[in-house]
């Protein structure tokens, strides 16, 4: 991926440890972002993004650029934190692009997640170096 398309931070969402860690190894390897955090539920991720909210100008240079994220997680989904994210300001809906990041393969999970405005791809894992140079977001 070239100079110009590195992403300022990045989030991953998975409730997979083994999958955050695996995934946060190949962007690190990809060179694409300074800064990853890093969520082992959907909740606190979109808790952490509220608090950056709350920052107000200030905030949106911590914002993620990119936000991987699992479809089937406890607690809150992949698609009940997309409702939530629906619900931020339209300066932080507009800021990120949601990349979701799942093993499935439902093609009802697929059109789902296009409803989505937010939601920019839809990729398979695992995630690839092939996945980050296509990434279109």
């Amino acid at each position: 991926m070239a100079e110009d398309k590195k992403h300022r931070a990045v989030m991953l969402i998975d409730d997979n440890e083994i999958d955050n860690l695996i995934n946060q190894k190949m962007i690190e390897a990809a060179n694409i972002s300074n800064h990853i955090y890093t969520h082992s539920g959907a909740k606190s991720a979109i808790e952490f993004l509220k608090n950056i909210e709350k920052l107000g100008e200030n905030g949106k240079t911590v914002l993620p650029d990119v936000i991987f994220l699992d479809i089937d997680m406890p607690l809150m989904d992949g698609f009940q934190f997309l409702d939530e994210f629906d619900k931020l300001s339209d300066d932080t809906k507009v800021h990120c692009s949601i990349v979701m990041l799942t093993s499935s393969i439902n093609p009802q999970d697929v059109n789902k997640s296009h409803k989505y405005a937010c939601v920019k791809q839809y990729i398979n894992k695992p995630l690839t170096q092939k996945n980050l140079e296509k990434l279109a977001v």
